[in-house]
Parts: structure tokens; sequence; C-alpha cells
């Protein structure tokens, strides 16, 4: 197996006072672009080191201040193998706490590296040693869980390879790490967004745009949202990475026609779901966050922030482009993937740009009219009449309206009393339904192959039978124009109750999505069952993302004790409060408390 992915400089030499020194790149991030120095091999072993420290980032023909491991972005590649131990001595250079969160990796809490919840936090100019054994194969990645740090570049890659044979074996390998980069600084970023909802999106409905009805455009007037309200950060402000290139740069992956090429994908954004695709280029789907997968051939999938997906290709000696649109269109990432250097395929052009329709208002049910997204600007809404006699009993249609939907998103009495009510919660989903197996926004009617979760199925089926003891519903709920985010109304700073599970019980997690906008929840140290109900399993992961007024079920097993976080991955969602932690606990009535 060899690996031919490299990396241009990103760090200038002179801000770190080693003006004149070659410095190393990672050979997993090797590009095509000609006059690029040596690189270096990934990190692996049993002892290894990383340091924190400021950098200067290129991109784009500018610069900017970021946060670097060992001087580079995308941080090294880190490569170990299953059942092996590893002690990672991480220095901060930084004048700040720092930290590293191991992503998706099953390991004692208190190495797991959440500042406040798992361990201290890594103080500056000072070294922290990470010890764990290494229980399990697969694509993950690593990043800080400090401030927004993430943001400014504290992020990378780690792949794992089995103890035993490879289920899927591959000839060659390019690891693609996907993330948004944005010279302004993160605390502007952030406050731009409650300072003004909707700060950066530039693409929003006009009073003429699209061909949304007058009465469509009264309706979305008076709940206060627009429809292409999509992505928080945008293009407007967002360059889209693959290994720490931007479009322009074109990141260039060799192989050789003829071999099974194997491309672990990572997303390490802050804010950006990308919708990725290979024209020409089918890809079958191996592995999803670090799990082995029934192979499953497709066209296009939705890799959410913080999910991991392995894919196998059989190009042909020919180049090919690798596009990954942000979810609102507004811009994209590109690579090639070549068998000779200096090979280019086209880039497509972006596709239209999507718009929220019924379902994502949680009244896309069954019967609803509103199976797919597309149709008109609006979503498929004009002409439609969703107020039948039901409804209208059920307090969704106004007063007099004749039969002509409310539309009722703010209609807060909808929400169970353990749903704190307040100015964080401007909308609550009327009908909202499993969404699993949809097709992502914007993909409904593409005439290809799309992923969804329904098509993933666990190579090795989760090891606990059990039925769920018992269930919990959590809400994901926010204030968009405010831009305030919460589980059940509640933000973790401001009081939130743990979520508590007895050491070894098995436990059924509904997501309910109030909001119009995906979630993507993560939790530390487990993986879960998604439930999809599908015959051939559920498939095993670590995140999930929560379509817009859906809802999304997963069973999990608490088998290891400790406290872990439990968030949207979405950064900026997390900084505003849309986090909590999972204390788990062994009881000695097997309840939990």
């Amino acid at each position: 197996m060899t690996t031919t992915i490299k990396r241009r400089g990103v760090l200038r030499a002179g801000a770190l006072g080693l003006s004149g020194l070659a410095l190393p790149y990672p050979a997993w991030a090797q590009t095509g672009s000609p006059g690029l120095r040596p690189t270096s091999p990934p990190l692996s072993g049993e002892d290894i080191r990383l340091r924190i420290a400021h950098g200067m980032f290129d991109v784009g023909g500018r610069t900017g201040h970021a946060i670097m491991l060992n001087g580079v972005l995308p941080a090294p590649l880190i490569r170990l193998r299953e059942g092996q131990n590893v002690r990672l001595h991480v220095e901060n250079a930084l004048d700040e706490d720092s930290s590293i969160h191991w992503h998706g990796l099953i390991l004692p809490f208190h190495m797991d590296g959440v500042p406040g919840i798992s361990f201290p936090g890594i103080k500056p100019r000072s070294t922290f040693t990470y010890e764990f054994p290494v229980k399990q194969a697969g694509t993950y990645w690593y990043h800080s869980h400090s401030g927004l740090q993430e943001q400014m570049g504290h992020y990378g890659p780690i792949v794992i390879d089995p103890a035993g044979a490879e289920p899927a074996p591959y000839d060659r390998e390019h690891v693609i790490v996907l993330s948004d980069w944005t010279f302004r600084h993160p605390h502007e970023v952030i406050a731009k967004l409650k300072a003004r909802g909707g700060y950066f999106n530039r693409n929003r409905q006009t009073a003429t745009s699209g061909s949304m009805s007058a009465a469509d455009r009264a309706m979305w007037g008076r709940m206060r949202m627009d429809p292409s309200d999509i992505a928080d950060v945008t293009a407007s402000t967002y360059t889209y990475l693959v290994n720490g290139h931007g479009p322009a740069e074109n990141w260039t992956g060799l192989f050789t026609p003829g071999e099974r090429v194997r491309l672990r994908i990572i997303n390490a954004s802050a804010m950006t779901i990308f919708n990725l695709r290979i024209p020409d280029l089918p890809m079958t789907v191996v592995q999803a966050d670090g799990m082995d997968v029934k192979p499953v051939e497709t066209d296009e999938l939705q890799i959410s922030v913080a999910e991991t997906y392995d894919v196998i290709v059989a190009p042909a000696d020919r180049a090919y482009t690798l596009v990954a649109e942000s979810i609102d269109r507004s811009g994209l990432t590109r690579a090639t993937l070549a068998p000779r250097l200096g090979m280019t395929a086209p880039v497509p052009a972006l596709r239209e740009r999507p718009t929220l329709g019924m379902k994502d208002m949680g009244m896309g049910g069954p019967g609803s009219g509103h199976a797919q997204h597309g149709g008109t600007a609006a979503g498929g809404m004009d002409g439609m009449d969703h107020c039948t006699a039901e409804h209208a009993a059920m307090g969704h249609c106004a007063p007099g309206a004749s039969m002509k939907m409310d539309h009722s998103m703010r209609d807060k009495s909808l929400v169970p009393p353990s749903v704190k009510v307040g100015v964080g919660v401007d909308m609550i989903a009327p009908m909202p339904v499993d969404r699993t197996g949809d097709r992502p926004l914007g993909l409904e009617q593409v005439p290809h192959r799309v992923l969804t979760y329904h098509q993933l199925a666990p190579l090795v089926p989760f090891p606990d039978k059990r039925p769920p003891a018992r269930s919990i519903d959590i809400h994901l709920t926010g204030n968009m124009e405010k831009f305030m985010w919460s589980f059940d109304g509640k933000k973790m700073n401001e009081g939130a109750e743990p979520i508590r599970l007895a050491l070894d019980e098995r436990v059924r997690i509904n997501l309910i999505n109030n909001s119009m906008m995906n979630h993507p929840i993560h939790i530390h140290g487990h993986f879960f069952e998604l439930v999809t109900g599908q015959a051939h399993g559920h498939p095993i992961k670590h995140t999930v993302n929560v379509m817009p007024g859906g809802k999304a079920s997963f069973d999990l097993t608490a088998d290891a004790p400790g406290d872990w976080a439990f968030h949207c991955h979405l950064l900026y969602h997390m900084h505003a409060g849309m986090m909590n932690v999972v204390k788990i606990r062994p009881l000695a009535d097997g309840g939990a408390q």
C-alpha cells in the first residue's frame, strides 16, 4: 500500500523564528503541485509528540493567523494500530489553555480531552500526556475542545489500521480532510451571528426571487424565517479546503490505473456540511464513522460536520474532480484524482441553491404531499392545501383560514413540560417525523444515487442485543434570529441538568429537531445504533445528522463510566449552548440517578 497525498507549506518560517529552515510537510497531504519541499511521514509508534502553536496560514493568495500542530494545517496524520498502547505528549505553546479531543476513540474518560468535563485542559506553556490502549480500527480525527480554536486550524486526521485482515482491501489510500477557513477571528464570526440573524447569508429570498407565491412570502415573513437560511456561515466568509488547499490550489492525489483507491473522508469543518461527489466515478462506501459497513455503491453522499466516510473507487486512466459543495451551495472546494501530475478534469458549476420547505418546518409527515423539497423556490409549497379538518382541530390553522395552513411553528404549547420555553426557543416543529431515510436537502431529485442512513448496514452487528430499558426525548431547540442554541431550551452553561445513565444501561435517545437547521449530534466515548428500522441492521455511529424539523433515534449502551460530552458538532452552536454532559455511574439497583 502506498500513500501519495502530500501538502504545500502553510507556515511562514519567520513567524516562529525559523527563517531559512525547511519545514516538514506530512506525507498524507501530498499534492501534485510543483516546487514543493520534501514530505515527512505520518506520526506513529507508542510515543508521539505534538506542539500546539500560533502560525500563519496561506490560502487563495492571502495570509491569516492560525493555530497549528507541529507547524502544519491540517495537523499531522496520526497512524496507529489496533491493540497497541499510545502516549501522546502534547505541548501547549499558546498563551491560552488548549486541549485535544480524540474524536470517536474509545478510551478512559479522563483521556477524552474536554476541559471542564473530563480534564482541566492544557495550561499555557505546559505539556500534558494522553495515554490509552487503542481498542479499534478505522478513520477518525482529533481537534481542540477549547474555545473556538478548532475554527483556526486545530484539527487533524487519525487512521488506525486493524490488527487482523482489512475487511475492504485496497491498493492505495488518500486521506481527504474537508474543512472551512475564514480570515475573520472566530469570536468576530459569532458576534456577527448574534448581532443579526443570517448575517452571512448573501442569498436571501427577495420580493421577486424564485417562483414563490406572494402568499408563501407573506407566510415566511410572518414566521420571521427565511427559506434560504440553510447554513449559518457561508462562502461569503469561508474558503472551503481539501487538506488545507483552497479550490484554486487544486490538491491532487495520484493513482495507478487499475488500483482500488481508498478515500478516507473526514469532515473537520467548524460549521460546513458538504455534499460530495466524483463525477463519472462511483464510490463504494465501506466505512462510516470508523465502523465497517456492508459495501454500498453510490454517486453522492452528504457528510455532516464530524462524520467520516471511507469509500473505495476504481479510477480509469484519466483525471477526476472530487467536488464538495457546501450544503447551501454558496461555495465549494475541489480536488483532483489523477494518474499523472498536471492532469485535471472539469470542475462542475455550483448547482441551484436549495430552499427549505414543509418537512424542514416539521410539517412533512406522511400524507403531507411534500415528500420531496423540490418543485418551487420555496420547497414546493405553492398551491398546497395543508389545513385539513384534523389539523384545524389540532390548532394548526389560523381562525377563519378556510383550510389554509397557519404553519404554527410558534405554538410553544406543542412541547412537553421538560422543554424550557423562553426567548431561546422561537420555533417548534408541529409534526416532526423520522428523516433518517430521506435524501438530504438539495439532493432529493438529482438523477443519480444518493446515500442515506437507511442504506448503511453494519458489517459486524452491534454486540448488545438487549432492547432499550427506557427512552429519553431530547429536543434540539434554538432561536435562529438571536443565534441561541440549546437542548430542551436549556444551555449547558445555564444550569441544564446532566443526562444521567446507569452503567451498562441500554437506553433509546430520541432527538427531536424543533429548528429548521441541520444538527450533527455527537456523543463522546461511545458508539450507538442509529435506529433505521431496516432489516439489514442499524448502522453503528458516533455522530448523527438530524435533519430540520425531523427526528432521529439511537440505542446506546452506557458501558463507559465517567462524564462524557454530548453536543451539536456545529462549533458555534455548541459554543452558544447546545451541549450537555452524560454522566454514567454504576448503581447497585441498576437504576439511573
